[in-house]
């Protein structure tokens, strides 16, 4: 008897892509308030701030002036003329508009990157712990990613590291900074290693520079500026973090030919690209002084340094984060697996993280906690912590 298979099934490449974690995590908490019980919430990646007034407003004001029809799918014109201005004063990239596109939030820029380049057996470098849907992203190309583990690459040599892991089908670099999770800060020198090594192998940087204007310790520096390294490169950024953004879904790329034409398909294809007045919200938040960007990060400053504090005080040592808004302790005192550590301080403390295991191998052991939040907020944790590892 012959059996038939059905074609009642979804595409190959999806087999090995899973759910976020994290999305997870937010249902459980979801599921305890609901239930009246108070939860501490420090598994999120939001700003503790809300979209300004002149952001909204001028979403309102194209909504008004009946800015809702098509645009082009790659972007306005002034907003792209104004992200390229951007990218050159602030990020010393040399562009010009028809090298940039805006996308539907910083995950439509990544997706469509590791799209553009990435074929079926294809590798991707990875520096690891990393933000978690990097790797499905990459499976979703039916390629693999190669963890690099980020301390040992700072502490052994970067071009080192990079070359241990490489494989004859390595094609790209995911190259990430400020990191999520650990808050890492690439220097400009390491910076110089990851491109001398792509130029020698002839590889494709995509830059996730998403928390750019969230750096403490340092300064952002975006590879793309580099010799050699603009014709390689694609650069991600998003709206999200600098301008609490997080639910507009704008965000940005900037690549040279031919991946700039492939990213134009993907959003073509995919979304159209982004609602026309979310385009003009963006090109308001563009015009946000820098004095008010910096009065953020010293108010995230404030709460990076009290929790910090506050975890070292109860055994789970922490380094301090250079830069994006989360701190990554050992906390290994709790529990040894960090699903089951999360778990623990969940249900018995009712604070939420998000266990290093799910930012790869290298993040097992430590949990994730987001200080986007309210300072009364990090010192109610904090008290929580105490009262539970006393």
């Amino acid at each position: 008897m012959t059996i038939k298979v059905s074609g009642l099934r979804v595409a190959k490449r999806l087999d090995e892509v899973g759910f976020s974690d994290i999305v997870q995590i937010r249902n459980k908490v979801m599921a305890l308030r609901s239930a009246g019980e108070q939860v501490h919430s420090l598994h999120g990646g939001e700003p503790y701030f809300e979209t300004p007034e002149p952001i909204k407003y001028a979403a309102m004001r194209a909504l008004v002036e009946n800015h809702t029809h098509y645009a082009a799918s790659s972007g306005i014109a002034h907003l792209r003329l104004a992200l390229t201005a951007k990218l050159i004063t602030k990020n010393k990239i040399l562009t010009t508009p028809t090298q940039v596109i805006v996308t539907v939030g910083g995950s439509q820029a990544l997706y469509g990157a590791f799209q553009s380049v990435l074929d079926p057996g294809d590798d991707a470098l990875v520096f690891s712990p990393y933000w978690t849907p990097i790797a499905d992203l990459i499976r979703g190309c039916q390629s693999r990613a190669l963890l690099v583990p980020t301390s040992t690459a700072r502490r052994n040599g970067i071009a080192a590291t990079l070359a241990q892991f490489a494989t004859p089908q390595t094609r790209c670099i995911y190259y990430n900074t400020p990191q999520n999770p650990s808050g890492v800060v690439f220097t400009r020198a390491e910076a110089e290693e990851v491109a001398a090594f792509a130029i020698e192998r002839d590889l494709i940087i995509v830059a996730d520079e998403a928390y750019e204007d969230l750096v403490y310790d340092g300064t952002h520096f975006s590879i793309a500026s580099l010799p050699g390294m603009a014709e390689r490169t694609i650069t991600c950024f998003t709206f999200s973090k600098t301008y609490g953004m997080t639910g507009w879904r704008g965000g940005y790329a900037v690549a040279p030919e031919p991946f700039i034409t492939a990213l134009r398909k993907i959003v073509l294809y995919s979304t159209n690209g982004v609602p026309t007045f979310v385009q003009h919200a963006m090109l308001q938040a563009l015009h946000t002084p820098d004095s008010e960007i910096a009065y953020r990060l010293e108010e995230y400053r404030k709460r990076r340094d009290l929790l910090v504090a506050g975890l070292n005080s109860v055994g789970l040592d922490c380094e301090t984060p250079a830069g994006a808004f989360y701190a990554f302790p050992n906390a290994e005192r709790i529990h040894k697996n960090s699903r089951t550590a999360a778990e623990i301080l969940l249900e018995k403390a009712h604070i939420a993280t998000i266990p290093g295991s799910v930012f790869g191998a290298q993040g097992e052991g430590h949990l994730r906690f987001g200080y986007a939040i309210s300072i009364a907020e990090i010192e109610a944790c904090v008290d929580a912590l105490k009262a539970f590892l006393k």
